[in-house]
């Protein structure tokens, strides 16, 4: 399963495919005794999705082989022994893909000459993920974090890695000319290559950043040139070769503090729009703004979610199994209010009990 989300992904699955595009998603479970019920919903699951194209008029028997075979790749990917919350599957001719999200789905098979994306756009919106850049006199890492993982980067020339044998080591001591590890100017350079390398990631995928290493290196760091506003540092050494996750928990603390000043931010600025005439708050308001494009903040409780019926100008609160209720209409709006260049932001839940969990900052 692919271990991480990114912007560029997102935009290269919501490209046309050329029909049929399969998507199967459905929620999945961590612990027992709900995950046992996993493998028997994927398997109704695939069968469903067989049946599907089979009595599609518009797949030949050559396209429906493709996907068949490419769907069965992709279910010889699945691992639902480290399931996380829901599952995306895709399959079309000559490719699929598999994605293990930490963020609740609804259960649905879709044929068409796309992809189903929303879920998978709400779950990466839903991870707010971070960069971590774990620093040491041999070694420079940039890990992939969010609060359920961490991945090492390995785009932009990470990781950066030199040897720290010094031939001439012997030499330089005995005549007391041996200067410690960073102020050594062959360290100083190395940081300086570490630094440019950042820069790059960080322009291509701009997101929070945590620097962690030992007092030495995060000086010698911060002298070498700014970095990013908003920049937290974390001492701890050793973690330069990771493992993921001993990098995430390093972070977990400063990312909790971080986004919880954020939600008090947030809020306040969820009030101050309501004193401009310029907020939304709950389902109806805010799918309506979403639709118009004229969300400019979106916040959103974390778990929540809704079952709803369209009524054209309106939603109103549904059965989950009416056949025309829509059970992922909250990532509908996240994903509608991305296109339109929304920020997006998640809070815990119960911050937003007077906005009915969900609520925006109109542009007009």
């Amino acid at each position: 399963m692919h271990p991480a989300l990114s912007t560029d992904v997102l935009a290269k699955l919501r490209q046309p495919r050329p029909y049929p595009a399969l998507s199967l998603v459905m929620p999945t479970h961590r612990r027992e005794p709900d995950n046992a019920q996993d493998p028997v919903r994927l398997r109704n699951l695939l069968a469903g999705a067989q049946k599907a194209l089979q009595e599609d008029p518009g797949v030949t028997r050559e396209q429906r082989t493709d996907v068949l075979d490419q769907l069965e790749r992709a279910v010889a990917e699945i691992d639902l022994a480290h399931a996380e919350d829901g599952l995306v599957v895709y399959a079309a001719p000559g490719e699929h893909h598999v994605w293990s999200v930490a963020r609740t789905v609804p259960e649905r098979v879709v044929v068409a000459d796309t992809f189903l994306t929303r879920n998978l756009v709400a779950a990466q919106a839903a991870e707010q993920p971070y960069w971590a850049l774990a620093v040491a006199a041999d070694r420079v890492s940039l890990w992939s974090g969010g609060p359920e993982r961490a991945v090492e980067y390995t785009g932009d020339g990470f990781p950066l890695v030199r040897s720290l044998e010094d031939p001439d080591a012997e030499r330089k001591e005995r005549i007391g000319d041996l200067a410690s590890t960073f102020q050594d100017e062959d360290t100083r350079t190395f940081f300086r290559e570490a630094h440019q390398a950042l820069r790059t990631a960080l322009a291509a995928a701009p997101r929070p950043l945590y620097v962690i290493g030992d007092a030495p290196a995060l000086a010698l760091l911060e002298e070498t040139g700014p970095l990013e506003q908003g920049t937290l540092t974390v001492q701890r050494g050793g973690l330069a070769h990771g493992p993921a996750e001993a990098v995430r928990q390093a972070v977990e603390p400063v990312r909790r503090a971080r986004d919880e000043a954020l939600a008090t931010t947030l809020t306040a600025e969820l009030d101050a729009a309501r004193g401009r005439h310029e907020f939304a708050g709950g389902l109806d308001e805010v799918w309506r703004a979403a639709k118009d494009g004229r969300i400019r903040l979106l916040v959103v409780e974390e778990h929540y979610r809704a079952v709803v019926r369209d009524q054209g100008d309106h939603l109103e609160p549904a059965d989950p199994s009416a056949p025309d209720s829509r059970d992922d209409i909250v990532d509908e709006i996240i994903e509608q209010a991305l296109e339109t260049g929304a920020e997006v932001r998640f809070v815990p839940d119960d911050t937003l009990t007077g906005q009915e969990r969900i609520a925006g900052v109109l542009r007009y």
